[in-house]
This record gives structure tokens, C-alpha cells and sequence, in this order.
């Protein structure tokens, strides 16, 4: 079964981005009744007793501002659609380059899309000696592949090629339309949060009003430093929705486009230990690498760097290269080109069987 184009994978990542795009609105009115219970608790708002305690009035104000959480979510959907490229520009210091400034990335990308009839991405560069890769974008001819200045300095040719076959099999099988869509959810509930915790903060909720009035609003702070709390929490659920199976599945298209596993294994070696990137968490899970695994790899978006390895010396015939580890700051050496015809069709060496990716 081939890597590239596995149509059920494609399916799942499309349901997963319906589901995200639903789901968005729900978060919204669920943080709003926690929201405006705490409120309630803290006597900012009527008791509500007529509506029969606390709670029945808190779930009436939810659903008397559905329509408007409605409405807020309709906003920002026209808002990252149109815009999302540029908010991880914004966010990342990303920036597009033509031929001319990069011609053998973008030969390369090149390439590598005339071999699978698609069109082109734009070619985008970081200026950060972290060496990573990432694509972004929702539809075709808005997808782009990002590279960072220590990526391009520090691969040769061959890893080079490998990882834009990486990040194009994302743009193949449309993780990248997933991870764009929960990367960005993430980051307004995370900055939803933030507002909340801040305007608390900032605000001068502290003062004034007597000894019942702060413990009424230190109630309330409490109850929003829960929800946001909750909210830092569900941005990470969010996070997590994006199946750290797409980096293997990544792995093997790229070993399907280039036929070449060893290249593939050489720059996760390269890369390894030196992706720092300064970006939003939520924007984490895009990249080609991250070198944050959490609490005890609980909630790391990507594999470890060494199964990813094993898996392309198990099923690709892959070959480990023991100089294959540079400092990020330097150039790489020169390293002898890794040719196709050292290889079988799938990507394994010829002397060796490869089995099939799953």
C-alpha cells in the first residue's frame, strides 16, 4: 500500500477539521456559562433565583448569547481563512522568497511537485539558525512550505529534498489543512485566556468596595483562573487531536517521492536537538520536528526522533549515518550524494527488502 495518497487517511483528516470547525463554538459557550457562573457566585450578577438557582440562569445567559458566540466564531473563521498565512508569518517571522533568492530549494520543490502533478507552494524562509521545516495553508493554491535559515545551511542536497517531500506529503494527505485549523483554535482560546486572566489582573478587580466586595471578586478570580485553567487545557486537547501517526506517514512519502530512506534518517539526525523555533505553542505542532515532548512525552505532537529513525530503517531499508550530526550554526560538509539507483522502488536499498508502510 503506498504512503502518498492514502485516501481513508485523507478522509480522517478531513473529518477531523469539520470536527475542529463545529466544535469551536461549543468551546466558546462553555467557557462563557463558567464564565458567568463565577460572575453569579461572585454578586456581579442577580442571583438569578427566578430562573431557579444559579446554574438555570447561567445556562440561559449561554444560550442567550449563542447567537452571539455564533457570530464571533463565523468572524474568525472569514478571518483565518482569509488571513492565516499571514498570522503565522506574523507569528513565525516567515517570509516568501523566489527563484532567484533560493534556487536549489525551490528547484527541488519543484521537482518534487511536477513528479506528483502538483501545483506549486510557495517557498517560504525563516531567518533562525533552528533548523526546521513546516507547510501551512487550507486549500490548493494557497499552500506554502517553510523552511529556517539553519535548515538550508546545514543539509545537503539529498536531506534537503527529503524534507520538502516531507512537508509536501503533509500538504498530499492535508494534515497541514488540520494542523492549520487546530493551531489556530488553539491559539484564540489560549489568547481568550489570557485576556481573562489579565483583565482580572489589570483591572483593578482588587480594590475598592469593601471587605465582601473583594471576597466576592476573589471568588471570582478563582473561578476564572478555572476556566482558564480549562481553556489552557482544551487548547491542548486541541493540539492533541492532530495524530502523531501523520510525522510517520510524512516519513514514508517522503521515502516514496525520493527513494531515498537514508536521506530521510540523516536529517532527522541533523535536525535532532536543534529545531528551537520561537513561535506560539499552539503552532508547534506543524513543524518538522519538536524538541518539547512534555511532561514525560505525554504531550509531545510529534514521535521521538529515534522511532521515527527505526521505522525508516525497518520498513525502507534505511541506513543510519553516524556523521550525520553538525552544530546548527555551522555549514554542513560535504557529503557524497546519495543516488537513487542505490535503491529499490520503494525507497529501500536493493539489497535489502522494504516492507510496507502502515
Amino acid at each position: 500500500m503506498q504512503a502518498v495518497g492514502l485516501q481513508t487517511y485523507i478522509w480522517n483528516n478531513n473529518i477531523r477539521s469539520v470536527l475542529l470547525l463545529i466544535g469551536f463554538p461549543f468551546l466558546l459557550l462553555g467557557m462563557v456559562f463558567c464564565l458567568t457562573l463565577g460572575m453569579i457566585w461572585a454578586r456581579m450578577l442577580p442571583s438569578g433565583y427566578d430562573y431557579g438557582g444559579p446554574i438555570p440562569y447561567a445556562l440561559h445567559l449561554m444560550i442567550a448569547a449563542a447567537p452571539l458566540a455564533i457570530v464571533v466564531a463565523l468572524v474568525w473563521f472569514a478571518i483565518a481563512y482569509v488571513f492565516n498565512q499571514a498570522i503565522i508569518d506574523f507569528a513565525t517571522g516567515s517570509r516568501p522568497v523566489p527563484r532567484t533568492e533560493e534556487p536549489d530549494a525551490y528547484n527541488l520543490l519543484e521537482n518534487l511537485c511536477i513528479s506528483r502533478g502538483l501545483k506549486m507552494p510557495t517557498l517560504r524562509v525563516i531567518e533562525t539558525e533552528g533548523m526546521n521545516a513546516f507547510a501551512s495553508g487550507l486549500h490548493e493554491g494557497r499552500f506554502s512550505v517553510t523552511l529556517t535559515r539553519g535548515l538550508l545551511q546545514n543539509l545537503d542536497r539529498d536531506e534537503l529534498e527529503a524534507v520538502l517531500a516531507h512537508e509536501l506529503t503533509h500538504i498530499i494527505n492535508r494534515d497541514v489543512r488540520t494542523m492549520v485549523v487546530a493551531s489556530i483554535f488553539a491559539g484564540v482560546i489560549t489568547l481568550f485566556c489570557q485576556i481573562v486572566y489579565r483583565s482580572i489582573v489589570w483591572g483593578g478587580v482588587w480594590g475598592g468596595g469593601g471587605r465582601d466586595r473583594r471576597g466576592n471578586v476573589g471568588l471570582f478570580l478563582i473561578v476564572a483562573m478555572v476556566v482558564g485553567a480549562i481553556g489552557y487545557f482544551l487548547a491542548i486537547v486541541i493540539r492533541m487531536t492532530i495524530s502523531r501517526t501523520r510525522e510517520y506517514v510524512a516519513d514514508a512519502g517522503s521515502v516514496e517521492l525520493t527513494h531515498n530512506p537514508d536521506a530521510m534518517i540523516s536529517a532527522l539526525q541533523k535536525v535532532s536537538g536543534h529545531t528551537h523555533l520561537e513561535a506560539p505553542e499552539s503552532m508547534r505542532a506543524m513543524f518538522l520536528e519538536d524538541d518539547d515532548e512534555g511532561i514525560m512525552g505525554l504531550f509531545a505532537t510529534h514521535p521521538p526522533v529515534a522511532k521515527r529513525i527505526a521505522a525508516l530503517s525497518q520498513y525502507a531499508g534505511g541506513r543510519v549515518n553516524e556523521l550525520a550530526v553538525v552544530p546548527p550554526s555551522s555549514p554542513a560538509p560535504a557529503q557524497a550524494s546519495t543516488t537513487t539507483q542505490e535503491h529499490g522502488p520503494w525507497g529501500g536499498r536493493k539489497d535489502e527488502p522494504s516492507g510496507p508502510w502502515s
